[in-house]
């Protein structure tokens, strides 16, 4: 724990002179402070208007809103809060964005999200223009401590994030027709993208937080994120995600899903240590949770592409959405606002609420084929049990998000 105290400490002297506000001390605090609420906003006010009891007249296509939003709105803010955050400790000599640039890029994103919620009055071209700025920028950013690494292991990120602004730019040119390429499969494209993202980020947020959990619990042990293992995975999801884009209703989509399926489930034998049982450890299952729901995707993917009779795509597709992404947002948050605030990992009946509440939710979701009676029903409970745990977020860790760290380094 030492090393770490003055690792920070010396980290921290790249920071600008005089006092940083807490809240502008490191990215991941305004963008969590601003992005908990956003989700809960964001998810309510999409039920609501597509249960039509509540309209956003101002919003000319709602679908193509709600996907764009659910998928780059809250996952550009993952990607500033992440990145920013995780390197300059993945590499000592990157220099940590605080203060006024920190607020600036914030800002920014703030903007991109109410222009999107506005495009139809700002037009196409200015929305895009931000979108895509913030995009490109956030990249260049992190290219540079990213490339000057000699063993470039943290490379796969910048082809990860340019493949996402290419997609993105894609989005914007078929909604401006300037390609005849459908909106919606574009989004879903990038989802791809995002999920190959989510694994390399999961990766090495495992091995932090698993590991900071065995020092805490005095268990002389590794643990360790096998790289065979999420290649296999990401290679299987990327072939899917190119086949599904450039070749939507091919059979071989179905084997492709199954090839996500058991490679993704595969990444759970990590889990299982020599000499110890840590299958049952709350943030272990807090993992485990969201690389078995990424998995189930996958498989009803599989599934619906069997069943010539079951057209369900879009409804098990928020197995990723509701679930693979909604889950690594809340468990990511809460473990970077513990560590990242000097605190110890810890796990109480609200934290263990709020994961079980994403669950709930994503299966209410995605199952909804099988009781099409009560979709209504099934939209509005899976949308409140999904607001509620980033509300139950906010009550925990937004006092931690305000307050300096409890170990007294700066950051």
């Amino acid at each position: 724990m030492e090393n770490k105290k003055q690792y920070a400490t010396k980290h921290y002297e790249y920071y600008p002179k005089g006092e940083v506000p807490i809240y502008l001390a490191y990215a991941f605090r305004p963008i969590f402070l601003l992005l908990a609420p956003y989700i809960v906003v964001s998810i309510i006010l999409w039920t609501l208007t597509f249960s039509g009891v509540f309209s956003l007249s101002f919003i000319d296509n709602l679908v193509t809103w709600h996907m764009y939003e659910m998928i780059y709105g809250i996952g550009s803010a993952g990607i500033i809060a992440f990145f920013l955050t995780a390197v300059p400790e993945m590499f000592p000599g990157a220099v940590p964005i605080v203060g006024k640039r920190l607020l600036f890029i914030v800002l920014l994103w703030f903007l991109c999200r109410v222009s999107f919620w506005f495009i139809d009055f700002l037009g196409v071209p200015f929305v895009a223009t931000i979108n895509l700025f913030l995009s490109l920028y956030i990249i260049l950013l992190v290219t540079k401590p990213i490339f000057q690494d000699k063993h470039k292991r943290h490379i796969s990120f910048i082809f990860n994030l340019l493949a996402l602004l290419f997609i993105q730019t894609m989005f914007f040119l078929s909604i401006e027709a300037y390609i005849k390429i459908d909106s919606s499969s574009i989004l879903i494209f990038a989802l791809g993208f995002f999920i190959v993202l989510i694994l390399l980020a999961l990766r090495r947020v495992n091995m932090e937080a698993i590991n900071e959990l065995l020092e805490d619990e005095n268990i002389d042990e590794t643990f360790y994120s096998k790289p065979f293992r999420y290649n296999l995975a990401i290679f299987c999801v990327l072939l899917y995600s190119f086949v599904e884009f450039f070749f939507p209703a091919n059979s071989i989509l179905a084997y492709l899903a199954l090839a996500c399926f058991a490679s993704i489930l595969a990444i759970t034998n990590d889990f299982i240590l020599k000499d110890n049982n840590i299958l049952f450890k709350p943030f272990v299952l807090y993992m485990l949770t969201i690389i078995f729901l990424t998995a189930i995707a996958y498989a009803f993917l599989a599934y619906d592409y069997f069943d010539e009779e079951l057209y369900a795509l879009n409804h098990f597709r928020h197995f990723l959405t509701t679930g693979t992404f909604g889950l690594v947002f809340y468990v990511v948050m809460v473990v970077v606002s513990t560590i990242h605030t000097g605190r110890k990992l810890f796990t109480n009946i609200w934290t263990n609420l709020g994961v079980v509440l994403i669950v709930l939710a994503t299966f209410i979701r995605a199952l909804i084929p099988f009781y099409q009676e009560y979709s209504s029903l099934a939209y509005l409970v899976s949308s409140l049990f999904w607001a509620l745990a980033f509300l139950i977020y906010m009550k925990i860790f937004f006092p931690f998000l305000l307050s300096k760290r409890e170990d007294g380094i700066k950051g």
